[in-house]
């Protein structure tokens, strides 16, 4: 039996890249399936529960949100524009229907998994996770105020926004991700923590 020499004990305590990637996988996949899942508890039909819909309804409160923060920029520059509790509607463009995969949550697991699951100290991590969440729904009302001002549902141009905004904000994240990775936590030499 080999005993563990410095080199050793530190390599367990850094992670390896297996043990990353298995923590990775198996949290964006809770965190996916859970949002899912809820949705389904939270919408009328076959595994509807009441309680958590009229109390605990995080997907209806970040739909509400979405809409409610697109509206007023919406109606703020200069546009007339009203929502209901899955719509935007625009006068003279039209309505966009916010629908569960608009939210964002498959791209914020994604996102919270990885930084979770990354070997790095905890306030870096809940820095920079608060800030990326954040700013995927920053990106995410500019989409719904773009689409809601530009967007012309009789032009004959088919736009899957749905695909482009996917693409950008996984770049965005990927982007982010890689700097945030290569950023070492260590205060500079002299500076107090």
């Amino acid at each position: 039996m080999r005993s563990l020499n410095n080199k050793n004990v530190k390599s367990l305590h850094s992670g390896s890249p297996l043990r990353f990637l298995l923590i990775f996988l198996g949290l964006f996949v809770c965190f996916y399936y859970f949002n899912i899942y809820y949705f389904s508890i939270t919408s009328p039909g076959n595994h509807y529960i009441p309680f958590f819909d009229g109390h605990l309804n995080y997907i209806r409160w970040l739909r509400n949100l979405l809409l409610t923060v697109s509206r007023s920029i919406v109606n703020m520059i200069g546009f007339t524009c009203i929502s209901n509790d899955h719509q935007l509607l625009v006068a003279g463009r039209g309505i966009i229907d916010v629908v569960y995969s608009c939210l964002g949550l498959g791209v914020m697991s994604f996102f919270t998994a990885f930084v979770i699951a990354y070997p790095k100290k905890l306030k870096p991590k809940l820095i920079f996770l608060l800030t990326g969440l954040v700013s995927i729904q920053v990106l995410n009302i500019l989409r719904f105020v773009l689409l809601a001002v530009l967007w012309d549902k009789k032009s004959q141009l088919v736009l899957d926004h749905h695909t482009i905004f996917n693409i950008v904000i996984y770049i965005i994240i990927a982007t982010s991700l890689y700097f945030w990775v290569k950023h070492d936590d260590k205060p500079a030499a002299g500076a107090k923590n």
